[in-house]
């Protein structure tokens, strides 16, 4: 049939056939090229101190400042940061927040799964208690959480650090899976019923798989709550053992001196754990937060 008009369009009369619009280059934004060039400027800048920085010494930083060229590169400032303790804090952290990131995901999969299908007045009110919990900053409960912490004998671990941590990032959890769950379409719970399938199993082979993009944007950002946490381990830890990265900085920082270019280089260090992670799952976490719910 598509064949056929177009035949028909070639061999009908030159007055008949439909006038073609002449082609036209679209026209430049200048001002939206102009804010993306000064945005640009904004987020090299600061990348670009914090590199150049650690490739000189101090005392070359301290002489030409953060905007020069390193006239003569060197990973020194790396060398310093890695044959101290940074090893030991970053293995620290890395536990900390893996087992925050599981306890999260844990929790609040199955706590949204039984607030979505249990539909009671007593779910709701569940459902807004956690919401509650967006409302408490950390500061505000930061004494009774120390307090906890001493009568569990529990000060100065990392659990001190694991367990407020993921507590504090289950309302966000939570309310991204209740979204997340309540977008499952309801034929696909009762054909499982029908099918004689377990609440468990119901969880397990259909919840969890059509939710992973939920799953993942909650572990995502359980997993960036833990590592840029600063509160918890300067509150509820004390010796160099339990010592996390953001804590792990100020070795760096003296009372008479600062070695900004191995402490820019920690900082570096810090980063490129989280943010690969971050490129791994950013597909997943861009659809979570979009309520796309992993299909």
């Amino acid at each position: 049939m598509d064949k056929r008009a177009g035949t028909a369009a070639r061999h009908a009369p030159r007055g008949t056939r439909p006038a073609r619009k002449p082609f036209r280059l679209p026209r430049a934004n200048y001002a939206g090229g102009l804010g993306a060039a000064v945005w640009l400027v904004i987020v090299i800048v600061p990348l670009y101190i914090l590199v150049a920085s650690t490739l000189q010494t101090r005392q070359s930083y301290l002489d030409n400042g953060p905007l020069s060229l390193p006239s003569e590169p060197t990973f020194d400032a790396y060398r310093t940061v890695l044959e101290g303790d940074f090893p030991r804090y970053l293995l620290n952290t890395l536990i900390v927040t893996a087992a925050c990131a599981t306890i999260a995901i844990a929790l609040a999969v199955t706590v949204s799964y039984s607030i979505v299908r249990t539909r009671s007045r007593m779910s709701r009110r569940i459902f807004q208690l956690f919401l509650l919990g967006l409302a408490i900053p950390s500061q505000a409960v930061i004494i009774p959480v120390y307090l906890i912490i001493t009568e569990l004998q529990l000060y100065d671990t990392l659990l001190a650090i694991i367990l407020p941590t993921a507590a504090f990032s289950l309302p966000v959890s939570v309310l991204i899976l209740v979204g997340t769950m309540r977008d499952i379409d309801e034929e696909l719970y009762e054909s499982m019923a029908l099918d004689g399938a377990s609440q468990t199993r119901i969880l397990l082979q259909l919840v969890v798989p059509v939710s992973r993009a939920g799953i993942s944007t909650v572990g995502v950002f359980s997993a960036l709550g833990a590592w840029n946490g600063f509160l918890f381990p300067l509150i509820l830890t004390q010796s160099p053992e339990t010592r996390v990265l953001t804590l792990g900085l100020y070795d760096f920082v003296g009372e008479f001196r600062v070695d900004i270019p191995a402490l820019l280089a920690a900082v570096v260090l810090s980063i490129v754990p989280i943010f690969t992670a971050y490129l791994f799952a950013r597909r997943q976490l861009i659809n979570g937060l979009m309520g796309v719910g992993g299909r």
